[in-house]
């Protein structure tokens, strides 16, 4: 044992491998955690990376579908006539007549695309309006889907059978009480070019006319008033006073005979229906 009297200073040296295998240590220790965090974050990167690109792929493929659809789609038919349903007489317009009398456009019951142009165009106002009916015992329609197959039936025989461009009849009223349009407001029909031929769709000389059928047609003659159509002095009469024929039934000739605008001609003394017009006895447009 040394005994030392006095300050004694005392210096520790440490081995230089020691001291850089214990550095080593305390450093390894950190860089690998910052490793790891670092191969987290990338990772996490590489997640987001993905997604992105799924959705932005998926999202490019509804995009080209969408083009595709809408390249390839038929454009949509033209409509033919508006139809407005509400109780309105605006000019060149087919409302709702009014108490559900609703009109049906050439559309909407179906005409053939293969009815040519008329070219007898009819002068407003209208001098004269001719009843008449469908007669050769045709059944009355009650519904929009039979009354819709009577309608392209009549027109593809005046087509077909007859010869004729249309069908004949400017209207066509069923017993649903709805107003089917044949060759308008605007064209001439096959029966005089001065008139407004509208047409029972039955036989009335066997059947009797409903009221809805009844009622429907004095709507489309107070529209056709109102908008100046028809002449505010119109005479109205039955086909079988303009020639030798049964139309438009006698059911449907007994109602008529009593409204206000009915005129006697050539019946009894009275001349020939239209003669004041030059119309020739009988009446037959064919056209």
């Amino acid at each position: 044992m040394t005994q030392y009297q006095g300050p004694v200073t005392i210096y520790q040296y440490m081995d230089a491998t020691v001291e850089a295998r214990s550095m080593q240590a305390n450093g390894g220790g950190i860089n690998q955690t910052r490793n790891t965090s670092s191969t987290s974050v990338s990772q996490k990167i590489t997640t987001t990376s993905k997604l992105l690109v799924a959705l932005i792929s998926l999202v490019l493929i509804v995009a080209a579908i969408i083009i595709y659809v809408e390249l390839t789609r038929k454009p949509p038919e033209p409509l033919r006539g508006p139809i407005f349903f509400s109780n309105n007489y605006e000019h060149d317009t087919f409302p709702n007549l009014g108490n559900g009398h609703i009109v049906v456009d050439r559309l909407q019951w179906g005409a053939s695309e293969l009815a040519n142009k008329l070219k007898v165009p009819l002068p407003h106002p209208i001098p004269y309006v001719v009843i008449t009916h469908i007669g050769v015992q045709s059944t009355s329609c009650y519904t929009i889907y039979k009354c819709s197959i009577k309608m392209r039936t009549i027109q593809d025989s005046a087509i077909a059978e007859k010869g004729l461009p249309d069908i004949q009849s400017n209207f066509y009223v069923g017993s649903d009480g709805y107003v089917y349009v044949g060759r308008g407001w605007n064209w001439a029909n096959t029966y005089a070019n001065s008139s407004l031929a509208i047409t029972f769709m039955g036989d009335y000389g066997r059947y009797e006319p409903n009221e809805k059928q009844v009622e429907a047609t004095q709507y489309l003659l107070a529209y056709g008033l109102t908008n100046k159509f028809i002449d505010l002095n119109y005479k109205l009469v039955a086909q079988n006073q303009t020639k030798q024929t049964k139309s438009p039934g006698a059911n449907v000739y007994r109602i008529i005979k009593n409204w206000p605008h009915f005129y006697p001609c050539g019946l009894n003394d009275n001349p020939p229906c239209g003669s004041e017009l030059g119309l020739p006895y009988p009446w037959d447009a064919k056209m």
